[in-house]
């Protein structure tokens, strides 16, 4: 698919799934907003609060590489402070202004993504990103920080095709997962098919690939995105390679994340590994 053609689907799913947040929180109470979510020390406006200040981010970065770089400096002394920090300080703000301010800037973003080249690449807190990561990766996060909130609220969402995004840049990520770990990202490519939401079978790498990953699209995109630890979903590892992989999966830039607790099964009782009698 040509960037400029994934970019524009990208921001067309982006806003389908901004929307489908905005519908999930409107009308909460003041006590709902400020309940816990499954992010220790986050409630549901910290969660909309970060999605604000990372849609900031990005805009920074398109028009203001100078202003970026800055933010990046300050955020590299301590990013998980750093990212706590500015979610309770827009937490902290009126609702309708974080409401608003959240609606206003995610509206410039797509703005400004769709008006900058599609081969560009700009900075970022992890690797410099193309113009159709940044953009997918605000997909990425909305999904999954929409996740905490529909947790929150006891909601299940329906999965859409709108996860094969959050895959994509999941499979994409496995090297950075890798590398923020201290370990050295395999040789060669791994193959991994995921059963969509519809039934269709995505697929990423080689199809002779050694080491593969497989389970449902869902699944796969629960544990990249760190919403699920890996023992309570049905993604199956075929390598030893592939096996560490799906323990420090990650879909964001930055350190490692604290990941989730098992629910479903207790550790040293993993679900979804396989082995090949040959290893």
């Amino acid at each position: 698919m040509a960037d400029s053609r994934l970019v524009r689907e990208v921001l067309t799913d982006l806003a389908a799934e901004s929307e489908e947040l905005d519908t999930l929180v409107a009308g909460l109470s003041e006590e709902r907003w400020r309940g816990p979510t499954p992010a220790p020390g986050w409630t549901i406006a910290h969660q909309i609060a970060h999605l604000a200040w990372t849609d900031r981010a990005t805009v920074l970065t398109l028009t203001d590489p100078a202003a970026f770089a800055r933010e990046a400096e300050r955020a590299a002394r301590a990013i998980s402070d750093y990212v706590d920090d500015c979610a309770a300080e827009g937490a902290a703000q009126p609702l309708d202004a974080l409401l608003r301010r959240w609606c206003q800037g995610r509206t410039q973003l797509r703005e400004t993504l769709a008006a900058q080249p599609p081969d560009a690449r700009f900075p970022w807190f992890g690797p410099p990103m193309s113009t159709a990561s940044m953009a997918t990766a605000r997909l990425m996060e909305t999904w999954a920080h929409g996740q905490d909130i529909a947790d929150a609220l006891g909601v299940r969402r329906t999965p859409t095709s709108r996860l094969r995004h959050v895959a994509r840049i999941g499979v994409r990520a496995r090297d950075h997962a890798f590398t923020v770990h201290g370990l050295i990202p395999p040789e060669t490519a791994f193959r991994v098919e995921l059963t969509a939401p519809d039934g269709q079978l995505w697929t990423y790498g080689p199809a002779d690939a050694e080491q593969r990953v497989t389970g449902p699209a869902l699944d796969f995109c629960l544990l990249a995105t760190q919403r699920r630890h890996r023992a309570d979903l049905a993604v199956t590892a075929h390598g030893p390679d592939a096996d560490r992989w799906l323990d420090i999966a990650q879909a964001f830039a930055g350190p490692p994340g604290a990941g989730r607790t098992p629910t479903a099964v207790p550790r040293g009782e993993r679900a979804g590994t396989e082995r090949d009698e040959t290893e």
